[in-house]
């Protein structure tokens, strides 16, 4: 059966102590703290190891080129952290043991006690539960790396002590690992291209003169990254997939005019956005693109692109559904001169 109940007490008080000992960067008390999990996954696979999850696609590999990460629109974020299965008996008693090894300040000893009772003593757990190995495994917090380092109070919010779990039972403790978190934790990975779009004229424009603007279906095509976790018996995949549906277009000055006048192109049904320009088409109105109504003077106009990209998932069981969808924009100089008129 799966146990926490007053465990989060005793954890929290196990945590505090922990961090007033000098060597509280590296011991990370079990209960609630981030573990380092150690793997064979090499990022330059296309593969990333945090806990037991790996990352597996569009997630930016080394040395990668023109990819940036999307934002969600709104205020929904991807879990800050989460529970997932980490050790059998044997291992977690030397982790115990490892991360207790450690110099007794004051309150440490009393932390001990409780968790040496909870653990070891029988109250409830005798051993480490080593009279069960194989019918299950310990479960703990992981953090979401970079959020933890930014300080953000919701990776500190899964407190709840180590809890042991059988196989083929799934814990009832909030924000334990599903396919759902996966997908969540799959699209904070997702790496998209960048948004810089084709214009003409290219780079410098003329007062009143449209610009048109447009993009390639070759680089802008569905991107999707999968996490999956694959533990003592617990097995979970989702696949978090992105969709580029529309470009909006920022001229970066007041004094223009954008088309179409929502200032959002859509993409084609071969997947382009826009219109490439050519000869014969001066007098047309481009359907993607802007008219500077003054001239950026010595300087340029930042024009920003925004790709708006339509997110979905699909995980184990058949579960899937929808997810918030994400932009990112990227900036990119224009110049725009006045028409010279010849007086004769």
């Amino acid at each position: 059966m799966t146990k926490v109940g007053s465990a989060a007490a005793v954890g929290t008080l196990v945590i505090a102590c922990t961090l007033l000992t000098s060597s509280a960067a590296f011991a990370k008390d079990p209960g609630g703290s981030q573990f380092d999990v150690s793997g064979s996954n090499e990022t330059d696979s296309g593969q990333t190891l945090e806990s037991r999850i790996v990352f597996r696609g569009s997630t930016g590999k080394t040395g990668a080129k023109e990819t940036g990460q999307f934002k969600p629109v709104g205020d929904w974020t991807p879990p800050a952290c989460w529970y997932e299965p980490k050790w059998t008996p044997a291992e977690f008693s030397k982790e115990f043991q490892k991360q207790w090894n450690i110099p007794h300040a004051s309150g440490v000893g009393e932390a001990y006690a409780l968790s040496k009772d909870y653990y070891v003593n029988g109250e409830p757990y005798k051993d480490f539960n080593k009279s069960e190995t194989g019918k299950g495994l310990w479960w703990d917090a992981v953090r979401d790396k970079s959020r933890e380092e930014s300080g953000d109070p919701a990776a500190f919010s899964c407190d709840t002590k180590t809890f042991w779990v059988e196989n083929g039972e799934t814990p009832t403790v909030e924000n334990a690992v599903t396919p759902k978190i996966l997908a969540d934790l799959a699209y904070s990975r997702i790496k998209v291209p960048d948004t810089e779009v084709t214009l003409a004229p290219a780079n410098t424009t003329k007062v009143n003169l449209p610009t048109w603007a447009w993009l390639d279906r070759a680089k802008f095509q569905d991107v999707s990254v999968t996490a999956s976790l694959d533990v003592g018996g617990v097995n979970l995949q989702a696949t978090t997939t992105a969709k580029p549906i529309a470009l909006k277009l920022e001229p970066g000055t007041s004094d223009a005019e954008v088309y179409p006048s929502s200032g959002e192109c859509t993409f084609n049904d071969d997947g382009s956005i826009g219109e490439p320009y050519a000869k014969g088409k001066a007098d047309r109105t481009p359907p993607c693109g802007i008219r500077y109504l003054r001239s950026s003077g010595d300087g340029s106009f930042k024009l920003r692109a925004t790709i708006t990209w339509e997110v979905s998932w699909t995980g184990t069981g058949g579960a899937g559904g929808d997810l918030p969808n994400g932009t990112f924009g990227t900036e990119q100089n224009v110049t725009v001169e006045e028409i010279q008129a010849v007086n004769r």
